[in-house]
């Protein structure tokens, strides 16, 4: 028996670390395209806390 044959497991555990890795990298161009296109339309705000409200107010 050789050392370099691969097992069948082994093929099994290639193909499905293949699918996660692929169904990561889709989420994740996913949402780095949502972010960039928020970003370029102008479309993202700071969120304000208590503190800007408050100073804003005129007080």
């Amino acid at each position: 028996m050789s050392l370099s044959r691969r097992h069948d497991m082994h093929v099994r555990r290639f193909s499905r670390n293949l699918g996660v890795g692929l169904c990561l990298a889709a989420l994740i161009a996913i949402v780095f395209g949502l972010t960039f296109v928020k970003v370029t339309r102008g479309d993202f705000e700071m969120p304000r806390g208590p503190a800007a409200t408050q100073s804003a107010g005129g007080e």
